[in-house]
């Protein structure tokens, strides 16, 4: 009886909970989006690579994640990981002049992100003129949907400075015509056809 008890509670685990083979698919499928993420916070081809390998190996590595979780574990853990990476920090660096012409008529940009549309590569070029910490705080807070708190709690910084920093953002990018002056909570479509941050 309890043996029979124990194998039902393991099958019961194993459907609830998500497998390496699960969080291989979520990066499969969503390949796209997540390398996009990785390259949005590290502003370096490389680095992203890195970053998102990284991701795949951690979230393999993750236990009792739900599985109706998995797509947002796997960008929480992307953005985590790109923190560790990077350190963003108030004030620190200038504009992200790399990610900005990187983008900017390259055939990496192709080869590494293709399907982007004339308005996504402009996107991009306009969250890469942003600081350092201002471009984390955008993409996390107005792109992945982060509260406040969570941003905070990830960045290990106040409110008071991803308020800061996200409303300084949204002006930059505002003032150079790549987002409507109306409240929005998700930008042009990157790629043709949907928002690449669309909630799967």
């Amino acid at each position: 009886m309890k043996m029979a008890c124990a194998e039902q509670k393991t099958t019961q685990q194993a459907t609830l909970y998500a497998s390496g083979a699960d969080f291989c698919r979520i990066f499969e499928d969503e390949m796209s989006r997540l390398y996009l993420l990785s390259f949005l916070l590290t502003a370096d081809y490389d680095t992203a690579v890195e970053c998102f390998v990284g991701g795949l190996e951690d979230c393999q590595k993750a236990n009792t994640v739900f599985k109706d979780w998995t797509g947002s574990w796997a960008r929480r853990t992307i953005v985590q990981n790109a923190i560790r990476m990077i350190q963003p920090r108030p004030g620190r660096g200038a504009a992200g002049r790399v990610l900005s012409e990187a983008i900017t008529g390259s055939a990496t940009t192709e080869s590494a992100m293709p399907g982007l549309t004339t308005t996504g590569l402009t996107m991009i070029a306009a969250i890469g003129r942003l600081s350092v910490f201002e471009r984390f705080v955008f993409v996390m807070s107005v792109l992945e949907s982060h509260t406040d708190q969570e941003c905070s709690l990830l960045l290990n910084t106040t409110r008071g400075d991803v308020v800061s920093a996200r409303t300084h953002a949204l002006q930059q990018i505002t003032v150079s015509g790549e987002l409507n002056p109306k409240p929005v909570s998700v930008p042009y479509p990157l790629y043709g056809g949907r928002s690449s941050w669309q909630t799967t």
